[in-house]
């Protein structure tokens, strides 16, 4: 059985596609909630699936190199990473953006990005598969926490896919849907969210590409 990472598993996006994932794959589920990934793992269970928790911090650099290894250890390979992990600073004004907050945006969304890329391409390559989440958000006002690194993300994220398109691995950059996770209720806490996609629905529509 083919073997999938899912960062950012506990909840949202990455969860819903961890669960469309498991008749196909033994999911790898990696997140800092615990509660969320061994919920996810009963759910998982209970569908007649596979899971790995791995509840870790994928800031911390010495984690992500040990879970590499272990998957190496395990598997030899990876056959697909699907990065559903960021965090989400506060709404702000471009000239107040709170260094806290910031650093910690830098950290998740940029750095800890980096850092599993360097760590996982020898996993992935030539033939493995990794698939990030492109968000339109990025760049409109009061965004700058989230949205100049989610945009450094993706542009890391293209420099890979560049490289990688005559040698592996593939990458690929999805947009999703507008969904009602914690994230965006952060972002638009007055929205209607009975007017959203779920992540449900929008793991069914976006799997086709991720498995293709």
């Amino acid at each position: 059985m083919p073997t999938a990472l899912v960062t950012g598993a506990s909840r949202g996006l990455g969860y819903a596609v961890a669960m469309a994932l498991a008749p196909t794959h033994h999911v790898v589920a990696v997140a800092r909630t615990v509660g969320g990934l061994e919920e996810l793992d009963d759910r998982i269970q209970a569908s007649g699936g596979q899971a790995t928790l791995a509840p870790m911090d994928i800031t911390v650099p010495e984690a992500m190199r040990q879970l590499a290894r272990s998957i190496f250890d395990r598997w030899g390979k990876l056959d697909l990473w699907i990065h559903a992990a960021i965090h989400a600073g506060p709404l702000a004004p471009a000239g107040h953006l709170a260094t806290k907050d910031f650093d910690r945006s830098i950290a998740v969304n940029l750095r800890a990005t980096a850092d599993l890329i360097a760590v996982l391409n020898p996993l992935l390559s030539p033939s493995g598969h990794a698939v990030f989440f492109d968000d339109a958000s990025a760049g409109e006002k009061f965004f700058g926490h989230y949205g100049s690194t989610k945009a450094g993300q993706i542009a890391l994220a293209r420099s890979w896919q560049a490289e990688g398109e005559r040698i592996g691995p593939r990458v690929s950059i999805l947009e999703p849907w507008p969904m009602p996770t914690a994230t965006r209720s952060r972002f638009f806490p007055g929205e209607n969210r009975a007017a959203l996609t779920s992540p449900q629905q929008e793991a069914a529509r976006l799997l086709p590409a991720i498995l293709g």
